[in-house]
């Protein structure tokens, strides 16, 4: 779990030039590899998107001018190595609903973030099946899917009692060599009571409520 000074905290009004930078699938990506598996280069970060070493590079240096990412130390002074410049991204929810630009952004980065989700399972599954993690992760790893009532204020209140659980789980276990990189994916999202007309709009045909639970698992 990211520190407050590891934080890059975005404001819509003051930032408004580095969102719009950021609005770009690709550059999220990137962004969150350099998070994930540390410093690379634009040539390995293309082979792992599919992209052209030229376009990973220059959504390498549009994301440097607005401070996302930064050079890294060289291995051997032939190619630029890149690495984030914070290990995570986060904003007020309320402020981001305020303009178009911060909406539009806040929209791909959930979608680019369940495309991460996806990918992510892909990988545990297959490192379950080479036996790259041990049998006790069978028991802690899931995913939930519920459906509880909440007002807006219990939701604030789950959204900080999780954050503040991490944060101290992730302190307890920070020196201990059993401890591996987790995929935590969490979503709030309220929908307005059903009527009629929405059997017609997209996602109306979507199936809640299943889930699979474990000790780790989280909606």
């Amino acid at each position: 779990m990211a520190s407050e000074e590891d934080r890059r905290v975005l404001d819509p009004e003051r930032d408004a030039a580095a969102l719009k930078a950021l609005t770009h699938p690709l550059r999220i990506r990137l962004l969150g590899l350099l998070r994930q598996d540390g410093p690379a280069t634009a040539s390995e970060l293309a082979v792992r998107t599919g992209e052209s070493s030229a376009s990973t590079s220059y959504h390498l240096r549009v994301l440097a001018k607005y401070a996302f990412v930064a050079e890294a130390e060289h291995r051997d002074g032939r190619e630029r190595r890149w690495r984030a410049a914070h290990a995570a991204t986060s904003w007020s929810g309320g402020a981001m609903a305020a303009t178009p630009d911060s909406r539009a952004y806040v929209g791909l980065s959930r979608r680019v973030q369940i495309e991460h989700l996806e990918t992510s399972l892909a990988r545990h599954e297959a490192d379950v099946a080479a036996g790259r993690l041990g049998e006790e992760w069978a028991g802690a790893a899931g995913i939930s899917d519920q459906l509880p009532r909440l007002t807006p204020e219990s939701l604030t209140e789950l959204w900080d009692a999780f954050q503040s659980k991490l944060g101290e789980l992730t302190a307890r276990d920070a020196t201990d060599p059993r401890a591996a990189q987790v995929v935590l994916l969490t979503a709030g999202l309220p929908l307005a009571p059903h009527t009629p007309a929405a059997d017609a709009e997209p996602g109306a045909d979507a199936e809640p409520g299943t889930s699979r639970t474990g000790a780790g698992s989280g909606s």
